[in-house]
């Protein structure tokens, strides 16, 4: 197991953010000091030599992976959508477990087909829970902003205590949360040992006015935190989830089109300066010094 650098190893990239094959990706990542990656189904079935080369650039990476996404209107179907949506979903719990991820990222659903009783939404998310459980997968419910139903970190929770499955968690999006402009006191009521996954993300105007600029806004021109508006606000997000005793992964969820038009190592080097500030600045974790070994021989 390789040896901990310190703060930059609770941080990670999502591939999604960088242009370029997945071998240049998971390598700019690599160069910039990140331990850990989060992957896109994309990146994985549009690798040039296919989904068992994509697996074996992710393992000769040396990257850790956090997880894997996104499986997206899961919840809440009924007839012949349940069933092609419970398809989809095992095929993805495959490449995730191939891939060695620990936990599938699900989003909320936006389709108009699904229901909005919670008791269905619970049964569904119970059920891909215990699809995941032989292959050893968590699975991380996120709240989008957008959701049909579910579009606040606190929806998302309830639906995860409804459901109760030990293996089904909450997935935090920064992002998300600044965009319904949900209160941090909100957090309180959430288990942290339930929090499976955080993703972090700023972007550079202080709302989103209307639903078709908050997706507008979350795919195309996120930026790091600490290079946004909001970065009091994800600061004090990062703060609370540390005081709760978070100590799980922090992963930068930044869909950004202006970086797809910069070499991969630009954006990693940004994504490092957004680390860095986060470790140092705003949780306050210590460097460690290079000569440690030699100190504790003294």
């Amino acid at each position: 197991m390789p040896q901990r650098q310190g703060f930059v190893d609770d941080f990670g990239m999502d591939t999604s953010t960088l242009a370029g094959p997945l071998e240049a990706k998971l390598a700019a990542m690599r160069a910039a000091g990140f331990g850990q990656v989060m992957l896109k189904a994309s990146d994985i079935v549009g690798h040039a030599g296919g989904v068992e080369a994509a697996v074996q650039a992710v393992r000769a990476s040396g990257l850790r992976v956090t997880g894997f996404q996104v499986l997206r209107d899961f919840e809440g179907l009924s007839g012949h959508l349940h069933d092609y949506k419970v398809d989809i979903a095992k095929g993805m719990l495959q490449m995730a477990h191939a891939l060695g991820a620990p936990l599938l990222l699900v989003c909320s659903s936006t389709s108009p087909h699904a229901s909005a009783d919670p008791d269905a939404i619970a049964r569904d998310l119970r059920k891909l829970a215990m699809l995941a459980v032989p292959l050893g997968i968590r699975i991380a419910y996120e709240g989008l902003s957008w959701g049909r139903t579910i579009n606040e970190f606190t929806q998302a929770w309830a639906a995860v205590q409804r459901a109760d499955a030990p293996n089904l968690g909450l997935g935090l999006d920064s992002y998300h949360a600044l965009a319904t402009q949900t209160a941090l006191d909100d957090l309180d009521r959430v288990d942290p040992a339930k929090i499976f996954l955080v993703q972090l993300a700023d972007f550079m105007w202080q709302e989103t006015r209307t639903v078709e600029e908050r997706i507008a806004t979350a795919r195309t021109f996120r930026v790091f935190p600490g290079e946004g508006v909001h970065s009091e606000q994800v600061a004090a997000l990062v703060r609370r989830l540390d005081a709760m005793g978070w100590r799980g992964d922090y992963s930068f969820e930044v869909f950004n089109d202006d970086y797809q038009q910069l070499p991969p190592a630009a954006v990693c080097a940004r994504a490092r300066a957004s680390a860095d500030w986060l470790g140092e600045q705003v949780l306050r974790r210590a460097v460690p010094l290079p000569g440690r070994l030699r100190l504790a021989q003294t």
